[in-house]
């Protein structure tokens, strides 16, 4: 693609088969000719995130793994970037829609399935804290039985916006996952999430480095009404 490079990796997540996924060289790609990302508030520094593959995406990929598919249980995955573990849900049969804010992450999503001989699968703008109308067509609508997360608390949110979506998408009793490094924004998004009527129970995910996998300490933070 123009403007940028690219790499491809056979990605290992465990209780499924390899993933092949296209993904951003590096953190040091731009690339914004007609002002999309600009007009978004994505900043020539952020822009390539969504693009790299996280340690926080690859455990919550490995979670997804092991996630019971269940009839009828909607999923929505925010900020998804390369959504790893958004492609491990459908590629078992569950019924998941993605979601970011980058205006690349549905064309990398639509590769990578591509990639992978995988049918298509929904994908949703969804970005927090602007009005509803201000991004791409095809906004996240409707409520969903378990949203999922991967380190997205790396801001301070003083205006509670991240929550506030959460809670216009999660289904009176559904949860939400996040997976956190352990980042200082954590407390603060927890008590934001309390006012939207969630409790938390938290599992401690520490895991040492492995074969093709650095060492990581982190969370997973679950919420629930």
């Amino acid at each position: 693609m123009p403007g940028y490079l690219l790499k491809f990796e056979s990605i290992a997540v465990r209780g499924v088969d390899n993933l092949a996924i296209r993904s951003l060289r590096d953190h040091q790609q731009f690339s914004d000719p007609l002002g999309a990302a600009q007009r978004l508030g994505i900043s020539s520094a952020a822009w390539p995130l969504f693009g790299l593959l996280w340690p926080s995406g690859l455990h919550m990929a490995e979670r997804m793994a092991l996630h019971p598919v269940t009839p009828g249980e909607r999923i929505l995955e925010i900020g998804c970037g390369l959504a790893l573990a958004s492609l491990v849900a459908h590629r078992r049969g569950a019924d998941v829609t993605a979601s970011d804010c980058h205006p690349l992450a549905g064309d990398f999503l639509r590769e990578n399935l591509r990639l992978n001989q995988m049918s298509p699968m929904p994908y949703r703008h969804g970005q927090w804290g602007v009005p509803a109308d201000a991004g791409a067509a095809g906004q996240v609508q409707g409520l969903f039985d378990l949203v999922l997360g991967s380190d997205l608390l790396y801001e301070r949110d003083e205006d509670g916006t991240l929550a506030r979506f959460i809670g216009a998408h999660t289904a009176p009793r559904g949860q939400v996952w996040i997976i956190d490094p352990d980042r200082g924004n954590r407390p603060a998004f927890t008590r934001r999430m309390a006012a939207q009527g969630f409790g938390l129970r938290e599992e401690r995910l520490q895991r040492p480095a492995e074969a093709g996998m650095a060492a990581y300490k982190g969370r997973v933070l679950v919420y629930g009404r």
